[in-house]
């Protein structure tokens, strides 16, 4: 039996050889692990047993990840997602990005790395006490505590990598980030090529915030500034 001090993993994946890996990795550093293997029951599990973390094949059996990924968000469930796929292609990668997942990794991967990047997740999605200051640029608000955003003080709804990406770049307005930073501190980890997924979500995260899009500069060649 699993040990569910860390709190309960959802693995949706219908390769038997890879979620029994999963299972045995995520088990060894205190989680509980739930695996599934088609998407319908994958996304009753999620609804039913509301895991701190899934871990989410593309390809499944039933409903594809994906689509699993969205009508979780659908239904207002932010449970962080690291999405898991034998395609790797800029367009796969940009869906489930767009559709609110916030990682991604290709098989064939090391479990450690999995494992690594669902704890650097979960740390992002806790709140820090030392980061509790509500911080501000122009018409966008941002309140750690509570993990809220408002744009012209309506509510705005962005997944917890995006939350700590603009969190992120608005704890020092004026200070270039650059990807490699970003990539580092925002998602716990580095890895060749990764950078893309900084762009991605930066790209997300400014087509949500509309016209207060400008708040967040590029600094081209370079990285990412928040203005004041």
């Amino acid at each position: 039996m699993s040990d569910v001090s860390k709190g309960l993993v959802l693995v949706v994946e219908d390769e038997r050889p890879i979620a029994d890996l999963l299972r045995l990795y995520l088990s060894r550093e205190g989680f509980g692990v739930q695996v599934e293997r088609d998407g319908l029951a994958g996304l009753d599990a999620a609804r039913r047993l509301r895991p701190v973390a899934c871990v989410l094949d593309i390809a499944l059996p039933g409903l594809e990840g994906t689509e699993l990924c969205r009508r979780l968000r659908a239904d207002g469930d932010w449970t962080p997602v690291i999405f898991l796929t034998a395609r790797d292609d800029e367009i796969d990668r940009i869906l489930g990005l767009e559709l609110g997942g916030d990682d991604y990794i290709t098989k064939p991967f090391s479990p450690r790395e999995l494992v690594t990047r669902v704890k650097a997740l979960l740390r992002r999605a806790a709140v820090h006490e030392e980061a509790s200051r509500v911080r501000a640029a122009g018409p966008v608000t941002l309140d750690p505590a509570r993990r809220a955003v408002t744009v012209w003080d309506r509510p705005l709804t962005l997944t917890a990598t995006e939350f700590d990406l603009l969190a992120h770049l608005l704890s020092r307005p004026g200070r270039v980030f650059t990807r490699e930073e970003l990539l580092a501190t925002v998602w716990g980890y580095t890895s060749h090529g990764g950078t893309r997924t900084v762009d991605v979500h930066v790209a997300q995260v400014r087509a949500k915030l509309g016209e207060a899009s400008r708040v967040i500069r590029t600094v081209r060649g370079v990285g990412y500034t928040a203005d004041a």
